[in-house]
Formats: structure tokens, sequence, C-alpha cells
């Protein structure tokens, strides 16, 4: 472990190196790449020097307990130091194991975000419409880009689905535990009984799928064009600019109907395909990883949840790893980081266990 350290915080340092060369500064896309290893060595190098400095005061204080002119005081002082040293040893050498884990190659990918009301009717919509929101502003926050792919909004800012790309630092290792079944417990505005009722929506995280990674084959695929409508079947387009593509081999249909144009509506349905062909592909090959999307969706029944988020207590709690926050305000706000660091610090102490164990 140590020489793996070692080796990674030599490459973070040279990397540092290359960030302050004027030949660097002047490649954007160079820089950009550098920036981003740098960024994710950083935590690692940090716990290299501090397994250093503790290895060090170990040592200082085995040293002065093998003097045999030291008083016994001083002695004492030592062995209670070695100990306390020896303790935050170990607990670096955990959190160490977790940063040396295989790193997912999907994380620095831009991801296809779906957001789909499920049980509940217009609550569920309205809630759909929360969750976009709350993804939006995440988002806000570290610069990503959000394109609108396909939606279907309703009345009151909720949405029956809503297809989203986004784009930026790191999308996909953020949000990737994100996806599953979220339930909201709350009085909707429209209940005159001030009753509390139960809704669900759907969440999917797709990492975007490059032509390269996905080939598909255009005889493969039945693309329709139609008339865009809009909530209410009220014309929102007078060319047949809506595009639904047919993969016919799986039977995947996706439909994109938010652009004027029906270049652009073809070109965001294929990408949409192409993310979900991807997964499906992945999903075949890697069963351990839960088959992303269908594990995340499930059926969208009520009981079938990963998150709830309950307004009359102000309370959001993720069911994987039993932890609630008592600061819903903020987080449907978009407030996400701690909720975020702490269901990813679970997933990677899971897979620890389990290569502990296959090793």
């Amino acid at each position: 472990m140590l020489d793996k350290l070692a080796q990674l915080d030599a490459r973070f340092r040279e990397i540092e190196d290359q960030l302050a060369d004027p030949e660097v500064l002047a490649r954007p896309d160079r820089l950009r790449e550098l920036t981003k290893e740098h960024r994710r060595l950083q935590p690692i190098a940090q716990a290299y020097q501090e397994r250093r400095s503790l290895d060090a005061g170990i040592a200082g204080a085995e040293d002065i307990l093998a003097a045999p002119e030291e008083e016994e005081e001083v002695r004492q002082m030592a062995r209670d130091e070695g100990r306390q040293l020896s303790a935050r040893r170990d607990a670096l050498d955990e959190r160490i194991k977790l940063l040396l884990l295989p790193r997912d190659p999907d994380d620095d990918k831009d991801v296809v975000l779906e957001i789909r009301a499920a049980a509940g009717g217009d609550e569920a919509a309205l809630f759909a419409g929360d969750l976009f929101r709350m993804y939006a502003h995440f988002g806000e926050g570290r610069g990503w880009r959000m394109d609108v792919l396909s939606s279907s909004p309703t009345p009151g800012g909720g949405f029956k689905e809503v297809i989203v790309e986004v784009s930026g630092d790191e999308v996909f290792r953020l949000l990737k535990h994100e996806g599953g079944v979220h339930r909201v417990q709350r009085v909707p505005a429209t209940e005159a009984q001030g009753r509390i009722h139960t809704s669900t929506a759907t969440v999917a995280v797709l990492p975007v799928a490059e032509e390269v990674d996905v080939v598909v084959d255009p005889n493969d695929l039945r693309i329709d064009v139609y008339r865009s409508t809009g909530p209410g079947g009220q014309s929102v387009n007078t060319t047949d600019s809506a595009v639904r593509i047919t993969h016919l081999p799986t039977g995947l249909v996706v439909t994109c109907q938010d652009e004027k144009s029906q270049h652009k509506n073809k070109a965001k349905a294929l990408k949409v395909l192409r993310s979900r062909l991807l997964d499906a592909e992945r999903a075949a090959a890697h069963a351990e990883r839960g088959g992303l999307r269908r594990g995340m969706i499930g059926s969208g029944e009520r009981s079938e949840k990963v998150r709830t988020y309950n307004f009359p207590q102000n309370r959001v709690t993720d069911h994987r790893i039993g932890r609630s926050w008592h600061r819903l305000d903020g987080i449907i706000a978009g407030d996400l980081d701690e909720v975020v660091s702490e269901v990813a610090a679970a997933a990677r102490a899971e897979l620890l266990r389990r290569e502990t164990q296959d090793g």
C-alpha cells in the first residue's frame, strides 16, 4: 500500500510542476486533463504526507522507549503518544484503502438524467419538478451545464417526465448514486383537509454514451416525425419537428420534441438512445452493478424507495444508509453535498468489503 501511495504522490508532484509550465497553460485541453487528475490525486497525496508524519511520530516514541537512560515519566508519555498515533494511523489506513479502490472509469463522464413522475398523479409530477430543480441548483454551484433533451411539463411547474443532459466536471461521480425511487410525504396545496399524501418519482442516471461507445446501425432504427404538442394538446409548432426513434432489436423508444428543429430533436433522441443501450450492455455484462437504469427505477411503487423527503418533519432520509438530515428545505434547494458524500462513502465502504471478501 505504501509503495502505491508513494507512486501516486510522485505523480501528484509531477502534475503540480506541469501545471506551472507555460506550455501546458497555453493548451486548454491538456490543462483541463491535468487539472482533473490533480484534483483526483490531491486527497491521496495529502493522506500519504499524513501517513509519513504519523510514522515519524511513532518512530520517535519508539526511540524514547528504547533509550534506557530516559526517566519513567518521559517513557510513559512516549507510550501514551505512541498508542494515540498508532490509533490515528490505523484509522488513516482504512481511509487510504478507500482512496485506493479502483476508480470507476465513468466518473468523469457527463450524464443523461431522467426524472419521471410515478405514483401519486399530479402531486408526483410536482415532486418530479422539485427534483429537477434540486439537481439543477446542485449543478449550478459546480458550473455544470444542463441541456433539456425531452420534457413533458404539467401545470404548476411539474413534469410527467424530464430528460436532461448534465455536463461538467465529475458529473457521473457525484450523481451516480442518486438513481432510484424518491418518495415525498407532504400536504398538497389542493388538500383541503390537511392530510399528508405520499407520492413518488423515479430518477435514472446514465453516463453519456458517445458514438464510439455504442455503434447504432441505422437499419435498426425506425424514425417517425410528427407535430410537437404542448400541455393540453395545444400546438406549439406548425411543422413536423418532433422525433420518435424506435430501436427495433430491443424495442427501446425515445421521443424528443423540445427543439423547433427536427434535426436537433433527432440528435438529442439518438444521444438518449445510445446511453440507454450502453446501460443495457453494461448491465448484462456486470450484473453486480445493479443494472444502472433498471435497478434504479424498479416499478415506481410507493414501497420501493431509496430516499424519502418528509416535508412536515423537514427531514430527508436515505434508506440505503439509514441516515436522516433534518434540513429538507436546504437539500431540496440544491444543498446536496453532505447527502451525496455520505452515500458515496457508504458505497465505497461496501465495495471495499466485497473486495476484501473476494480477496
